[in-house]
């Protein structure tokens, strides 16, 4: 789990696509038998990590980017 270091909010990977994204938008979250987040987003499957966090998700809640640290 990643929390935002400003408003201290926990990411629940409620993923906004982009407008321009031109996939089907077929979006699933499991957890690996390591307890590891696994997502899978149009058949592409990732578990996402500090580096992945900061350079691409946002915060929902005070939409801060570059703002992750490990929860």
């Amino acid at each position: 789990m990643f929390k935002c270091k400003k408003c201290h909010s926990d990411d629940k990977f409620e993923l906004m696509f982009n407008p321009s994204y031109q996939g089907t938008k077929n979006f699933d979250i499991a957890n690996t038998i390591n307890g590891d987040i696994q997502i899978t987003v149009d058949g592409y499957t990732f578990i996402p990590d500090l580096t992945f966090m900061n350079n691409h998700a946002v915060c929902r809640y005070c939409g801060q980017i570059n703002c992750w640290d490990y929860d």
